[in-house]
């Protein structure tokens, strides 16, 4: 098993634990994306690193028993958590696959659309990935996927890992690894996505506001959904682990509220495209 695929099983149970919060500030985001695919009933449509699955299904309740999601991850514990969510919705036109986006066990031209919140920048080669993509897509067959902006738009996630690498705690990512913000600039998405054989694609930015009650709430969920904070603090003794928390919390200052509450900004960018 690859050092991604660990990481991302080893926080499978977090992002089903925070599945709640994450799609409470995050489904704009999902709904605008299902919203552009424009799922059509009897349609088969595809999801790629589903996570805890909420986008798919959303799609899922457009497309009638003839239709069919096919909610998949690479992890195993995201399509065990993806599973029982489908399960407690009582959804019966989706079904459950593990799959790797760089290499989709699938038929060529099967699939109407595909979906993918967050995924793309996170896999080690995304131009593979979206040929891969554009190969399973009907003549004609859209992607909806969404990437998140320029770290320095998002310092919901930003901050932390900046800190332990200031601090000797991490080391610098390698030149355009798999990484939140590994596709930040809008034109080298525009150019990828065309290289990969789609029509230029329609790309849309998406204000996300992150809320907390506390730094306490804040720091517990980004243990639960970051798979490289979680890594570093495997790494750290008690007190080098207080200093990286402390020094977080004071560079969340400006975005902490009288009442200990934070409200921190991101954004992320939806993108739609067609296949040529």
């Amino acid at each position: 098993m690859s050092n991604s695929l660990e990481a991302w099983e080893a926080v499978a149970g977090g992002w089903e634990r925070q599945r709640q919060l994450v799609w409470t500030m995050s489904h704009e985001v999902g709904e605008r994306l299902v919203d552009a695919l424009d799922p059509q009933v009897g349609e088969t449509i595809l999801e790629l690193a589903c996570g805890p699955g909420d986008t798919g299904f959303t799609a899922a309740a457009r497309l009638g028993p003839e239709g069919k999601l096919i909610s998949t991850d690479f992890a195993e514990g995201m399509v065990a958590a993806a599973r029982r969510r489908s399960a407690e919705l009582g959804l019966t036109n989706v079904e459950h696959r593990v799959v790797d986006g760089e290499a989709i066990d699938m038929p060529d031209g099967t699939i109407d659309g595909v979906l993918c919140r967050w995924g793309y920048m996170l896999m080690p080669d995304p131009a593979r990935a979206l040929a891969e993509t554009r190969r399973v897509l009907r003549p004609g067959g859209r992607v909806s996927f969404s990437i998140w902006a320029e770290a320095r738009d998002n310092p919901w996630a930003a901050v932390a890992g900046r800190i332990a690498m200031d601090l000797g705690f991490a080391q610098p990512p390698e030149p355009d690894s798999p990484g939140p913000f590994r596709l930040g600039d809008a034109d080298r998405v525009q150019a990828l996505v065309v290289a990969s054989g789609f029509g230029a694609p329609q790309i849309e930015d998406v204000p996300v506001t992150w809320l907390y009650k506390s730094f306490d709430e804040y720091w517990d969920t980004s243990r639960d959904l970051s798979s490289s904070l979680k890594t570093t603090l495997l790494t750290l003794a008690e007190p080098d682990t207080e200093r990286l928390r402390e020094l977080t919390e004071q560079a969340l200052a400006p975005y902490t509220g009288d009442d200990g509450s934070l409200t921190i900004p991101g954004l992320t960018r939806n993108v739609l495209a067609r296949k040529s």
